[in-house]
């Protein structure tokens, strides 16, 4: 990780920056795979398919022998943990279910709001470098407790043409209705007009590569809506002496380990600390099974000394982490100053692989500054928010002289009218 000591808040930028690929040669590289799939269809897949994912498919639906087979595959005790984790996040996303309140605004006028699920959402899951089965439970437990009545997932297949099992056996088990083995661009592209065998979608969840996130961003101005734009892993670990440098390192290997893309960040009032925490991640580093991806994550990464924690805090508003651990003393008394971040961890023991896997909040999160303006996916990501009104005669009486007088002033004479109309029927009984 590169080092900055007390850095000037005129640097704070390009300490901030994010390893991006040039987004003009992105932009165009959507553009023709989305404009290819549109005319062709599931022939367009199929070379795109054999192009990035070096394997030729015909037929990308999951057959439900797959699954089954897929089924066998996963140990008891896997199946044991992911049931574990599946009860802690519904149970999370099942709090989050709106109570309907009618607010009487004015007398017999009657105001609220309820919600309906999206019918058809499509589910991206990556698999290049680790397959994230736990993103299924993360998106398709609150899609089914939403009720979204049609839950695609696309994920890319191996040289074999196979999709993790444990992808196959957590998609069957939250009630994803149909799974395609397509990936990249070619995924988002496939959900965003629908093809021959995939289906169209209204939004779009999960997250990807710079690839993916540009193709989701494409989608959306086709009108198709996205979660967010949800690119490379991230962290930010603030620490002071109370921290433990062993925990500390361990949680910035395990975002490094995501991809040479991902980026790691520690934020601390000690150069000591920085010392000890390099230490601790050459250390544990070299037994990691992904050490050369997680080394090329470290060399876009940062250790950045300043002269307080609440510095460090307005370093970390400044960056909006998608994931930010609090590794400080009386961290919970500083979550108040926390403005920008996707998921926040407070305390030494709070691990982000919790929130990863199993505490039962949502992993699916901001990334690349994003924080500044999105929140994560939550329930309310799989429903719309519809008003409803009921104005009895009382109401419209009661609010009629109001709206006439408003509609008049913006030269609206159909708008007043409608009112006006009503109260003279109420008036001449």
């Amino acid at each position: 990780m590169k080092k900055y000591i007390n850095p000037e808040f005129s640097q704070w930028e390009n300490i901030s920056q994010r390893k991006t690929v040039p987004t003009v040669d992105l932009n165009q590289t959507v553009k023709e795979i989305f404009t290819d799939i549109q005319k062709n269809g599931d022939d367009a897949v199929s070379k795109y398919t054999s192009i990035f994912d070096g394997v030729s498919i015909s037929n990308f639906k999951v057959s439900d022998e797959e699954i089954l087979e897929a089924t066998d595959l996963v140990s008891d005790e896997l199946k044991i943990a992911i049931q574990e984790a599946t009860n802690n996040i519904k149970r999370f996303h099942t709090s989050q279910k709106e109570n309907i309140t009618k607010v009487e605004t004015t007398s017999g006028v009657f105001c609220w709001r309820e919600s309906r699920a999206i019918e058809t959402i499509g589910i991206y899951i990556p698999a290049g470098t680790a397959p994230l089965f736990s993103t299924v439970l993360m998106l398709a437990i609150p899609a089914q407790i939403a009720g979204c009545k049609n839950i695609i997932l696309c994920s890319p297949p191996n040289k074999n043409g196979k999709i993790s099992p444990a992808i196959l056996y957590v998609a069957q088990l939250t009630g994803v209705t149909s799974i395609f083995k397509v990936g990249g661009i070619q995924a988002i592209a496939s959900m965003t007009f629908g093809t021959q065998s995939i289906p169209k979608v209204a939004k779009i969840f999960g997250p990807g590569n710079q690839y993916v996130t540009s193709a989701k961003k494409y989608a959306q101005q086709l009108g198709v809506a996205i979660d967010m734009p949800a690119g490379p892993s991230e962290l930010l670990v603030i620490a002071d002496q109370t921290c433990d440098v062993d925990f500390v390192a361990s949680d910035l290997l395990s975002q490094a380990e995501h991809g040479e893309d991902s980026q790691v960040i520690l934020v601390t009032n000690s150069e000591e600390i920085v010392e000890k925490v390099n230490q601790a991640i050459a250390f544990q580093k070299s037994i990691l099974p992904r050490v050369s991806i997680v080394e090329k994550a470290l060399e876009n990464s940062r250790a950045i000394v300043l002269n307080s924690i609440d510095e460090a805090i307005k370093f970390s508003n400044y960056y909006a982490p998608e994931h930010l651990i609090l590794a400080i003393n009386d961290a919970e008394d500083k979550v108040a100053q926390i403005e920008n971040a996707g998921s926040v961890f407070i305390g030494n023991y709070s691990c982000e692989s919790a929130g990863d896997y199993a505490s039962g909040t949502n992993h699916t999160l901001p990334t690349n500054g994003f924080a500044k303006n999105y929140s994560g996916v939550s329930l309310d990501s799989f429903v719309k928010k519809i008003t409803f009104q009921k104005i009895t005669a009382t109401g419209i009486q009661n609010l009629g002289k109001t709206i006439e007088l408003m509609a008049e002033a913006e030269q609206l004479e159909a708008h007043k009218n409608a009112v006006s109309i009503r109260l003279k029927k109420l008036q001449n009984g």
